[in-house]
Order: C-alpha cells, then sequence, then structure tokens
C-alpha cells in the first residue's frame, strides 16, 4: 500500500479508536484523555506495533503522524491560554513562582540522589535530576478543562507554573552545559541563555498586547472565508516557531503565550469556537493516542528495571512534594497544594528532549533513555485519573461553546 494510502487508514484509525475510547473513559467516569492514551498504548510498539506491521506500517506515515500530533498539542496548549484571564495569572502569580520553582529544585535534587545510589557519577545523576524536572501539563490542562476546572485558581496556577518550570529546566540544562564543557565562557552563556528568555517575553507580550487584537479585528472584517480562524493558526505557529527558535524556550509556551493574549480581547469567543472544532476534531486526538505510539515498555529489560521504577518514583513523589509544598507557601489550602502537585507529575516532550541530547552526546545510555520514556509513560497515564479522584466533580465553566462529552 502506498504510504499516502497507509497515512489516510492510519488517521482514520486513530481518530475513530481514540474518541470511542474516550466515550468509554467518559462511561467509567474516567477523564476522556485516559482511554486515548490506552488506546495509543495497545495500538503502539509495547502490543500490537501497528505502525511497524500490516496495512498501517509506513515510515513516511509514522513521521506525519508524529508532526500532526506536534499541531495537536500547539492548539490544546492555545485553547488552555484562551481559556485564562491574564489577570489571573498575574493574581496568582506567587503561587505559580513557588510552585514552579520548587518544583524544578525536588526532582533535581532527589534524582540526583537516586541515580547516585545506583551508581551513576555526579555528573550523571544531576543529569538525571535535570531530566526529571521537566513537565508537561498538557494532559492536565485537558482533565482539568473535562472538570470545569481550568479556570479555577488550581488550573490557573498550574499553568503558570508550568511556565515557570519549562524557563527553569532550561535554565537548567544550559547552566549544566556550560559547566559540564568546562569552557571559560560559562558565566557568559548562561546570561546569554537569561537574556534570551527574557527577551522573547518581554517581545512577545509588547507585540501581543498592542497588535493582536487590532489586527485579529480587521482580519475579522476581511471578505475571506474563515478569515479570522487562518489568522488565529498563523499567530499560534509563529508564537510557537518564536519561543522555540528565538526564546529557547519550549513551543507549547509560544502556543499558551499566545491564548493568553488573544483571551484579552474582544475577539476571544469567536476565536475559541473557530479553533474548538478544529483541535478537538482531530489533531488533539492524535496528540494523545501518539504518546502511547511512541513508547516502548519492551525496551525495559533485566537489571534496567530497578532503576526505572525507582526513577518513576522519584519522578512521582518530588513534584508532588516540591510543587505541592510551593502552592502551600503560596497560600494553597492542603487539598489545592496536593491537587496542584499532582498535576505537574506528567512528564512529555520536554523530558524526552533532553533525554535525548544526553543520549546523543554519549552522556547517558539506552539504560537511562529507557527509564525515562517508561517514566514520561507511567506520569501520562497516572496524571488523569489522580486529578479525577482529587477533583469532585464540577459543574463546566460558563462558555459559548458546548464542550463534547468526551472531552475530545
Amino acid at each position: 500500500m502506498r504510504p499516502p494510502l497507509s497515512l489516510i487508514l492510519l488517521i482514520a484509525v486513530v481518530v475513530a479508536l481514540a474518541k470511542l475510547a474516550g466515550y468509554a473513559s467518559v462511561r467509567l467516569r474516567q477523564p476522556a484523555v485516559l482511554g486515548k492514551l490506552l488506546v495509543g498504548l495497545v495500538l503502539g510498539p509495547s502490543l500490537l506495533d501497528i505502525l511497524h506491521r500490516g496495512p498501517l506500517a509506513s515510515p513516511e506515515a509514522e513521521v506525519v503522524l508524529e508532526e500532526l500530533a506536534q499541531l495537536g498539542v500547539l492548539l490544546l496548549m492555545f485553547i488552555a491560554g484562551l481559556e485564562i484571564e491574564f489577570e489571573a495569572m498575574l493574581r496568582y502569580s506567587r503561587i505559580s513562582l513557588l510552585a514552579g520553582t520548587l518544583g524544578v529544585l525536588a526532582p533535581v535534587v532527589l534524582g540526583a540522589l537516586v541515580a547516585s545510589l545506583f551508581g551513576f557519577a555526579l555528573k550523571l545523576a544531576i543529569f538525571v535530576g535535570i531530566v526529571l524536572a521537566a513537565t508537561s501539563v498538557s494532559i492536565s490542562a485537558q482533565t482539568l478543562m473535562e472538570l470545569g476546572a481550568l479556570r479555577t485558581r488550581l488550573g490557573v496556577a498550574l499553568l503558570g507554573a508550568a511556565v515557570v518550570d519549562d524557563v527553569l529546566v532550561i535554565l537548567a540544562l544550559s547552566v549544566f552545559t556550560a559547566l559540564a564543557g568546562g569552557s571559560g565562557h560559562g558565566a557568559w552563556s548562561v546570561f546569554l541563555t537569561v537574556l534570551r528568555m527574557l527577551a522573547f517575553f518581554a517581545l512577545a507580550y509588547a507585540i501581543g498586547a498592542r497588535f493582536l487584537g487590532r489586527i485579529g479585528r480587521r482580519v475579522e472584517r476581511l471578505p475571506v472565508s474563515e478569515a479570522l480562524a487562518a489568522y488565529t493558526l498563523v499567530v499560534i505557529l509563529l508564537f510557537s516557531w518564536a519561543a522555540e527558535a528565538l526564546g529557547g524556550v519550549a513551543s507549547i509556551t509560544g502556543a499558551f503565550l499566545a491564548g493568553l493574549l488573544l483571551s484579552r480581547t474582544p475577539l476571544r469567543d469567536e476565536i475559541e469556537e473557530r479553533i474548538h472544532g478544529l483541535a478537538y476534531s482531530w489533531l488533539v486526538p492524535i496528540f494523545f493516542v501518539n504518546i502511547g505510539l511512541q513508547a516502548n515498555i519492551r525496551q525495559l529489560q533485566g537489571g534496567a528495571i530497578p532503576f526505572a521504577l525507582a526513577v518513576v518514583a522519584v519522578a512521582l513523589l518530588s513534584k508532588v512534594i516540591g510543587c505541592g509544598s510551593g502552592a502551600r507557601l503560596g497560600g494553597c489550602t492542603l487539598p489545592e497544594s496536593l491537587q496542584l502537585g499532582v498535576g505537574m507529575i506528567s512528564r512529555g516532550e520536554v523530558g524526552l528532549i533532553v533525554a535525548s541530547i544526553g543520549l546523543s552526546t554519549g552522556l547517558v545510555g539506552q539504560e537511562v533513555f529507557a527509564a525515562v520514556v517508561l517514566t514520561v509513560l507511567a506520569t501520562t497515564l497516572l496524571t488523569p485519573a489522580a486529578l479525577r479522584a482529587l477533583n469532585p466533580q464540577r459543574a463546566p465553566e460558563p462558555t459559548p461553546i458546548p464542550q463534547p462529552e468526551d472531552g475530545g
């Protein structure tokens, strides 16, 4: 079967099964995202491995599906940003700053300690800790949206803490690289990294606050079909590109920032209506299923299993302890602090990227990388169910857009 036909069939199968799994998960009183993740795990190399055998096998189709998944997570984080009021982010900035900062320090310290106990050298042990510090709240954001809790203090603080986490992890990696490299320009390199991040956030805010709404209103009046939707997509993609290429932070941070800035414009509701259908009809479900498709638990064998399980345990506890303590110091109640800590345990693309850097440079081997993959998988599967258990079912927030029953 030619690759284009394989891709067509693959997308059809993935989207259909994702929606069915989401519906089944909701019927079982679990977040819809959990069903999608499990479908990906069943279809992936851990069990059926549909991308490498049968009529769906095609390297080209696999690459395209991965790219579509990346677009899906960008749209998901944009919608999360669109749901949040900018003033609310500022109001809870103290909680976000403390939770994000302690949520990075705890995994670095505990991760390095556990790696040292397994015989790793100090340099490698610290790198393992940095890998575990990276978080990915796209799963938590989706779960909180399903529970109608994204606009609460918990949801706003969680997303703010994720931005702080992203910045600090990239900064920690830069410091580690500069010091480990033994270069005399270490301090200068760190300074440039910080300056680059600050410049991006300042420029993105200045442009967004001043021009995005004005341009959007003019675009809306153009005699062009779906002009506002096209304009919004361009903004999402440009901010995502600029975040990583110019600011040195994750592209999902740029997408979230774009949503946060456009949420301040009068076009917010209309933009959400346009993008919601595009995102949840296929791209977001593809993203969730693709997480399972990329995981391969068969890579863990023999002596690597105890280390991998220890890494997973540290990944779970360190975020709950670190982020939860930060939230408590910031003024959250004990239940809110626990919920925020649990919401931050999911690891994702940032952790895998950091681990891949270590693998490509020879700093870590397959044993560590496989442990990271298992950590991403375990934390991703546990997060939505844990959040659902800790959050009593809430009535959905008032919104002009009807949410789909299975949450996408």
